[in-house]
C-alpha cells in the first residue's frame, strides 16, 4: 500500500488507526469480562437451583425430578443409571462432566451442575445433574457484540471525519501562506504573508516567514544600494582615468607617461578604497554572524594615537584607560581608525581620544578643535557618501563612507554612536559599546 504523502492524510490515518485499536481492544475486553460475568451469574443460579432441588428430592423422592419443567434434570445412581428425569432430559443420560461446563445436548447449549442428594436408599448414593440453558446468555452476548461492532465502526468513522476536517481547517492557513509565498518574486520582496490571529504554531510560522522575508528584502535592498553606490562613486575616478588617457593619446606632447601612470595609480588606489569600504558596508547590512572576541579597546586607541602622531598630528591620549569589549577586532579597529582620520581631517591643530567605562558600557570619545558639525547635520553625516560643504574637496573630505562604516560597526556590535559639541571647540564623537563580561 502506498504511504500517503499528505500531512492531512497521515494525521487522519494515524488518529483513525489509534482510535480503532483502542476501540477494538476495549470492546474485546468488555465482551470477555461481560461473558465471564454472565457465565458466573448463570452458574451461581444453577448451583442454587440444584441445591434447592436436591433438598426437595431428599424429602419428596425422585418424583420431584419428573415435575421439573423449565430445566433438564436427571437423578442418577452410582452406576450412572438414570433413576428419574425431567421432560427435557428423558431421552438419554446427561454427560457427567465437571460442574460448570457448557455442553451441547441435542442441539441445545446447557450449563451442567452436579449436586449430591442426601437420604440415599439401598441402591447407594444418588446425584442430581441439572442442565440450565445458556441460549439466552449467548443471545445477549451476541447482541452486545453487534452493538460493540457498530459503535466501534461509528466512533472510528466519526474520528476519521472529524480529524480530516479539523486538520484540514488547521492547515488551511498553511496552504494560504504557501500560495502567498509562491507569489513573492525577487522584484516583490516587499510583500508579506498574512499572520493569523490565532497565536498558535501556524501564526508563529507566518511571523517567522515574514521575518525571513524582511531579511531577504533588507539583503536585496543592501545589494541594490551597493550597486547604486558603487556605480555612482566609481564613475568619478574612472572618468578621470579615461580623460587623462584620451588626453595622452590625442596630445602626447601635453602629457607624459609618468603623469598618466601617476593619475592611474592614484585613482586606482581611490577605487580600491571605495570598493573595500562598500564591501564592508554590504557585509554589515547583511547582518551575518561575526566574531565575538574579547578586545582591548584601549590598545586599539593607543595604536591610532601613535599613527596620528607619526603624521605630525597633536593627539591628547591622557583619557585612555583600560577597557575591554566583545566584538570583531578588525571591525573595531576600522571604527577607531575612521573616527581618528575624520578628527585629524577636520582638526585645526589638536585631537583628543579617550576610552573609559560608563556603567556596563565602554565609552570611546574622539574630539577635534575644528569648526564642529551643525546640529541639524549630525544625523545625516552617518549616511553614505555624505560630505559636508567644508570637506567636499576630494583631498580633504574622503569618500563619505567612513562615518557610515562607524555607524554600521557600532550598531552590529550592539552599541551606538552620537555626535555632540566637544570641549576643544569642535565635534565630539561618542561611541558606546557593551563591556566584555568580567571587565
Amino acid at each position: 500500500m502506498r504511504r500517503p504523502r499528505s500531512l492531512r492524510a497521515r494525521i487522519t490515518l494515524l488518529a483513525t488507526v489509534a482510535v480503532a485499536i483502542v476501540m477494538i481492544v476495549g470492546s474485546l475486553a468488555f465482551h470477555l469480562v461481560l461473558s465471564a460475568s454472565i457465565h458466573a451469574a448463570t452458574e451461581r443460579a444453577a448451583e442454587t437451583r440444584a441445591e434447592e432441588l436436591a433438598a426437595r428430592i431428599a424429602t419428596g423422592g425422585p418424583g420431584v425430578v419428573a415435575a421439573i419443567e423449565d430445566d433438564a434434570a436427571q437423578l442418577i445412581d452410582d452406576a450412572g443409571r438414570v433413576i428419574a428425569a425431567s421432560d427435557d432430559a428423558d431421552d438419554r443420560a446427561l454427560p457427567r462432566v465437571e460442574s460448570g461446563r457448557v455442553v451441547d445436548v441435542d442441539g441445545d447449549a446447557l450449563l451442567l451442575v452436579r449436586e449430591d442428594v442426601d437420604g440415599g436408599n439401598a441402591d447407594g448414593g444418588r446425584e442430581l445433574i441439572l442442565g440450565v440453558s445458556v441460549e439466552d446468555d449467548r443471545e445477549t452476548l451476541a447482541t452486545v457484540a453487534m452493538l460493540l461492532t457498530v459503535s466501534t465502526i461509528a466512533v472510528v468513522g466519526v474520528v476519521a471525519g472529524v480529524t480530516w476536517w479539523v486538520v484540514g481547517r488547521s492547515l488551511r492557513p498553511v496552504a494560504r501562506i504557501r500560495a502567498e509565498v509562491e507569489a513573492i518574486t525577487a522584484d516583490r520582496l516587499d510583500r508579506r504573508v498574512a499572520e493569523p490571529p490565532s497565536g498558535d504554531e501556524i501564526a508563529a510560522l507566518a511571523v517567522t516567514m515574514n521575518r525571513m522575508l524582511d531579511r531577504l528584502d533588507s539583503a536585496s535592498a543592501a545589494q541594490g544600494r551597493f550597486v547604486a553606490d558603487a556605480s555612482h562613486e566609481l564613475r568619478s575616478p574612472l572618468a578621470t582615468i579615461r580623460q587623462h588617457a584620451e588626453l595622452a593619446r590625442a596630445h602626447p606632447e601635453a602629457s607624459s607617461l609618468d603623469d598618466l601612470a601617476g593619475v592611474v595609480t592614484d585613482e586606482g588606489a581611490r577605487m580600491q578604497h571605495l570598493v573595500d569600504a562598500l564591501l564592508l558596508l554590504a557585509r554589515l547590512d547583511e547582518q551575518a554572524p561575526r566574531r565575538a572576541d574579547a578586545v582591548d579597546l584601549d590598545d586599539i586607541a593607543l595604536a591610532e594615537v601613535a599613527r596620528l602622531r607619526s603624521r605630525g598630528v597633536a593627539v591628547d591620549a591622557s583619557g585612555i584607560g583600560a577597557a575591554r569589549v566583545t566584538g570583531d577586532p578588525r571591525l573595531l579597529g576600522q571604527l577607531v581608525r575612521n573616527l581618528a582620520d575624520n578628527a585629524a581631517r577636520h582638526a585645526v591643530s589638536r585631537v583628543a581620544i579617550a576610552v573609559g567605562h560608563g556603567g556596563d558600557r565602554v565609552v570611546l570619545t574622539v574630539d577635534d578643535d575644528g569648526t564642529g558639525i551643525p546640529e541639524d547635520e549630525r544625523s545625516r553625516v552617518f549616511e553614505r557618501f555624505v560630505r559636508l560643504d567644508e570637506g567636499r574637496a576630494r583631498d580633504a573630505g574622503g569618500s563619505g563612507l567612513g562615518l557610515a562604516i562607524v555607524h554600521g560597526v557600532a550598531t552590529s556590535a550592539g552599541g551606538s554612536v552620537a555626535i555632540g559639541d566637544g570641549p576643544l571647540g569642535g565635534a565630539r564623537f561618542t561611541v558606546e559599546l557593551p563591556a566584555a563580561s568580567g571587565s
